[in-house]
């Protein structure tokens, strides 16, 4: 049984405890039921005597007490007597209700004289060997108050003899503990089997899932723990689904991007060498072809590296009271040159004052990062809104398009890196693909709360809200 309890098997330390329950049950029963029977007996029968001489015993003296000694000595089989010091009955019940004149033996009387003077309340319980019966006595001695020479009470009640009774109870037990074991054994494999099947079958499962198969169903076995333990690996199959999909679609996705400039780099470095090399203007144009697309390769190259440093927690934030009304001011500059080569229109709408307490540097690649999606996204208008609005002490910046909306079901998509929205069209060719995602990681930083609100067909509004800070003092 040892070796049961410390197996690692859960099937088999279940069925050893349920075995080590049902022996511990038997064993309780035989302790009860022989080896304390007779002492169990012995306090009952005890405790029966006393409660029936301290009734007596507060009757006397009363119109009571006669009717209530014969009830009592017939309904509890009990034989009670008073007697005087010199041993002279002067009222005397059998367990009959009869009053026979039967005197107290002398070995008696000393036992009653010498237990009830030694309890300090007079009345006392014990067990005596009485001459005239051949088991053991339970007796109760009581001094009553008689305004003279004392006199005692005597309840006693014959302890007949359990050993007949031992012997059978044995045989009984012994017959039980046998058959109860037995069931016990085939019970407790049974439970434990059914107990222990559906983790197995979900270990079987996660194996399954170690190799890389998704499509595996961890099922419950109809107690609650396991089934919401096997409603959490479900879940989490389906999170690690979609983070390897996610995975191998950043892989293609970042592969696309890496692989398009380079190719152009080379594409026009090798127009360079071959044709444009002696006419200044086309080398000019072709160079800055290089330079431009250098410039993409290397904007996604460090956002891809900033994002996974903030993912990991190791970019350190230097936050400071920063004006985001300006920030937002001196960012929508840089947007101008969109405005005249491609007819975008920037409404801007930024309370001063609103002043917060942040990393300049991040919080200004938020903005940035947001208003450029605005711009990608945007309708056939070219219309973008940017809002900063301060009130009830936080900070709000807002940043709306016209486009086509995102469906409610993508928008808590929309945040991870490379997500395709089906209605948002292809990605600009000017992003990178990853600055929702590095947004999110910033604000977060921050414990900024921020989120966007959409309607398909009538465009989206990413925003974000920080607490205002009044003036410089307030953020030391």
């Amino acid at each position: 049984m040892i070796k049961w309890l410390n197996t690692r098997s859960l099937k088999w330390k279940l069925w050893a405890y349920f075995v080590c329950f049902a022996a511990g049950i038997m064993l309780v029963l035989w302790l009860l039921q022989i080896i304390f029977l007779s002492a169990f007996y012995e306090q009952m029968k005890l405790r029966q005597v006393a409660a029936i001489g301290n009734q007596i015993a507060d009757l006397y003296g009363t119109e009571e007490f006669d009717d209530a000694r014969n009830t009592l000595s017939y309904r509890n089989g009990v034989m009670i007597m008073v007697v005087d010091k010199a041993g002279r009955t002067i009222a005397n019940s059998d367990m009959f209700g009869s009053d026979r004149q039967q005197h107290i033996n002398a070995v008696e009387l000393q036992i009653l004289l010498d237990r009830t003077a030694e309890s300090e309340s007079g009345r006392v319980s014990f067990t005596m060997k009485a001459p005239h019966i051949p088991a053991n006595t339970a007796a109760f001695g009581a001094e009553l108050s008689a305004g003279g020479e004392p006199i005692y009470l005597l309840v006693t009640s014959p302890l007949a003899p359990v050993d007949a009774t031992t012997q059978v109870l044995q045989t009984q037990l012994l017959i039980v503990t046998v058959i109860s074991l037995l069931m016990g054994f085939v019970l407790a494999y049974f439970i434990a089997r059914k107990l222990s099947r559906p983790i197995t079958k979900i270990t079987h499962a996660a194996t399954e899932l170690a190799t890389g198969d998704y499509s595996v169903v961890f099922h419950g076995g109809g107690y609650a723990e396991i089934d919401e333990l096997a409603s959490a690996l479900n879940h989490t199959t389906q999170e690690l689904s979609k983070t390897d999909e996610l995975r191998r679609d950043l892989v293609a996705n970042v592969s696309h991007d890496l692989r398009t400039p380079l190719t152009i780099i080379k594409s026009y470095a090798e127009m360079i060498r071959d044709i444009s090399g002696d006419t200044p203007h086309k080398r000019q144009e072709h160079l800055q072809v290089i330079i431009d697309e250098s410039d993409r390769l290397n904007a996604l190259v460090s956002d891809l590296l900033d994002l996974s440093r903030m993912e990991a927690g190791t970019i350190q934030l230097h936050p400071e009271p920063m004006d985001l009304s300006e920030a937002v001011s001196t960012i929508l500059r840089r947007f101008h040159v969109l405005s005249e080569s491609e007819g975008y229109t920037f409404h801007a709408d930024c309370q001063p004052g609103a002043i917060i307490c942040a990393d300049q540097q991040r919080m200004e690649q938020v903005v940035y990062n947001l208003i450029s999606n605005a711009v990608n996204y945007t309708g056939a208008d070219r219309k973008v809104f940017v809002h900063v609005h301060a009130a009830d002490g936080r900070v709000r910046f807002s940043v709306s398009d016209t486009g086509k909306g995102i469906p409610p079901e993508e928008i808590k998509h929309i945040w991870e890196r490379y997500y395709k929205a089906s209605q948002l069209g292809h990605r600009s060719a000017k992003g990178t693909g990853i600055g929702l995602a590095i947004v999110k990681s910033i604000l977060l930083a921050h414990d900024a709360k921020f989120g966007v609100d959409s309607t398909v067909g009538k465009g989206s509004t990413f925003w974000f809200e920080m607490p205002l800070v009044a003036d410089a003092s307030d953020s030391q």
